[in-house]
């Protein structure tokens, strides 16, 4: 053979070693990359968003019926080329999160909150026909059962909604619907068999268009005392919940990083 002839095939050699080594080493990342890949978020690329969190004003509506947000102006446009106000609000003001802290001696704070439990599959159990007819209207196990019927199982770590339609009233008295003795509110809420139905599975949270988990006449927290010793938490005065799909939305809860905050107001939206 030839010198030229053997230069040649040296160099054929080479290049075809190289291009092995090359396409091996491509192959071995894509298969770490593939590997490494985190579960997606979304089963579908969502259309929209929707926000499920009411804007709060001095007056909203609380459980107890005080005023809860007190807005103070310290710096003005006009005077200082700049605004800025000092707030003092309760931690349980309009759309809002329970943390374990809230109904135990030492649970997680708001703060503690896993970020991976801040976004989750959302449920919607529609009772705002029931609650039409009955203010004291609550979820039941026969209401998580007619959602499974429709739409199967509910989804691994989802938060659970209930829908009553009860945000409709969030300007108006009929909000905290105090009865005829002026004491006792009438508003839905979860009943504590739905609230042990669920623990047996894998909820995060419970959420509620209402001022509270536990329906308004409740005379003990029963749902509060049975759900958030559990290390789960809830979100109370949800907004907007009929704008979204029973099921097939992602929640997103906005929890604030307060340390030791037994809950706090929450910008919530959902991708649908």
């Amino acid at each position: 053979m030839c010198h030229h002839c053997v230069i040649e095939n040296v160099k054929s050699g080479m290049l075809s070693r190289r291009d092995f080594f090359k396409g091996t080493a491509a192959a071995g990342v894509a298969a770490v990359a593939v590997a490494a890949s985190p579960t997606p978020l979304f089963a579908q690329t969502p259309a929209k968003a929707e926000d499920l969190t009411h804007e709060i004003w001095d007056k909203f509506p609380t459980y107890f019926g005080g005023q809860q947000l007190f807005i103070e102006q310290k710096f003005s446009h006009a005077k200082d080329t700049f605004n800025l106000n000092e707030w003092r609000i309760s931690e349980h003001t309009g759309t809002h999160i329970d943390a374990p802290l809230h109904f135990t001696a030492d649970g997680k704070s708001v703060a503690e909150l896993p970020v991976e439990d801040l976004i989750a599959p959302l449920v919607v159990i529609d009772i705002r026909a029931k609650a039409a007819e009955n203010e004291d209207s609550q979820v039941t196990p026969d209401d998580i059962k007619a959602w499974t019927d429709a739409n199967g199982d509910l989804p691994d770590g989802a938060v659970i909604a209930m829908l009553s339609g009860w945000d409709a009233h969030v300007a108006t008295d009929k909000f905290r619907n105090l009865g005829d003795d002026g004491k006792t509110m009438h508003f839905p809420g979860f009943h504590v068999e739905a609230v042990k139905q669920l623990l047996e599975g894998t909820s995060k949270a419970i959420a509620v268009d209402t001022l509270s988990l536990d329906f308004g006449a409740s005379p003990d927290f029963i749902v509060h005392n049975t759900w958030l010793p559990s290390g789960r938490y809830g979100i109370e005065g949800v907004a907007n919940l009929g704008s979204v799909p029973a099921k097939g939305a992602t929640i997103v809860v906005g929890a604030p990083k307060i340390k030791g905050a037994t809950g706090g107001p929450a910008r919530i939206f959902a991708f649908v």
